[in-house]
């Protein structure tokens, strides 16, 4: 029971310590593409250990709720982290329908925010917060098709059984279904995590900005939250498709060097899992780094081809 537990726990806390290094990554992507020697990749490390040392300030005319805001954002996504599960293993909780309750707490990492930037007062942070609410009104529905296809194809609705208990054999079965998946869920991950062409995380211009008009106001710890839980939004997306992919990069390896459901085997599992999250924070930055920013009035288009992926892929499976 020990060891069950020290596996369970060891793919959560992974992602907490090394949520953050995937920004390192995306930066260093860039910087190399651009010619440039770029931040260490640690750089989010020392900026949250910073931020956490500094006193907040808080704006007059807000509320309980700003202050509520960021902690309710960090402890939505380390609720979803206990139910994805990570390289094989089973999560913390599992249920069937599961996954209703985590699309609702990504709606509520969102829904936190977006009330934190009305209460400001400021006309500003409420455009941020009507552009996130519009495309998040976009986005959820996306995300939750996905999940309804992957209930479909493994007959069970909790995440466990949909994407933790993938076999090789059904990827190859059907591996066109969960490419197209994995598309849908990549354009999700550039637009619900604030990725260029969608948003600039490093602007500061009223036309571009989204995410990071709607945290002007904060700063100290609760500024620090905020950005640790984009880091770990930005891991379970990464989590999600690597899920997907994992199969058909190395479960045939995975399983040749260890017997299945074996403790070496689950640990294999979890190491290609971490190299296949890293692989992809560094395809984000190259996309950053060939895409320029683009207009406010073609980011549906985003959606629209994620959408597209994600209904195509459905048609194949229920055909």
């Amino acid at each position: 029971m020990t060891g069950t537990f020290f596996i369970m726990s060891a793919g959560f806390f992974l992602a907490l310590v090394c949520a953050p290094f995937l920004f390192g990554i995306i930066n260093r992507v860039k910087a190399f593409c651009g010619g440039r020697q770029g931040r260490p990749l640690l750089q989010m490390y020392f900026d949250i250990y910073k931020l956490w040392g500094k006193t907040p300030v808080y704006p007059y005319s807000t509320s309980w709720v700003f202050r509520l805001g960021p902690l309710v954002n960090v402890a939505a996504v380390l609720l979803v982290l206990c139910f994805v599960p990570f390289g094989g293993n089973r999560p913390f909780f599992s249920f069937t329908g599961d996954f209703v309750l985590v699309a609702g707490l990504f709606a509520m990492m969102r829904f936190s925010l977006v009330l934190g930037a009305l209460d400001t007062g400021s006309a500003f942070e409420g455009m941020g917060a009507a552009r996130e609410a519009l495309f998040g009104a976009m986005a959820e529905p996306i995300l939750l098709l996905v999940m309804v296809c992957l209930a479909y194809h493994s007959g069970e609705a909790s995440l466990a059984s949909m994407i933790g208990s993938l076999e090789l054999d059904q990827w190859v079965a059907k591996w066109p279904v969960f490419i197209l998946l994995c598309l849908g869920l990549f354009l999700l991950l550039l637009v619900e995590n604030c990725r260029i062409p969608a948003d600039d995380p490093n602007t500061h211009l009223e036309l571009t900005m989204i995410h990071e008009v709607m945290i002007l106001d904060h700063s100290g710890p609760e500024l620090a939250l905020i950005e640790y839980a984009s880091s770990l939004k930005l891991w379970l997306f990464c989590q999600i498709i690597a899920s997907l992919l994992l199969p058909s990069l190395g479960g045939t390896l995975i399983f040749q060097s260890a017997p299945v459901g074996s403790p070496a085997a689950l640990f294999l599992h979890m190491g290609a899992m971490v190299l296949l999250i890293c692989f992809l924070a560094a395809l984000v930055g190259l996309v950053e780094s060939s895409m320029a920013r683009l207009r406010m009035e073609r980011v549906p288009q985003i959606m629209t081809l994620a959408a597209s992926f994600t209904c195509l892929a459905a048609l194949m499976l229920w055909r």
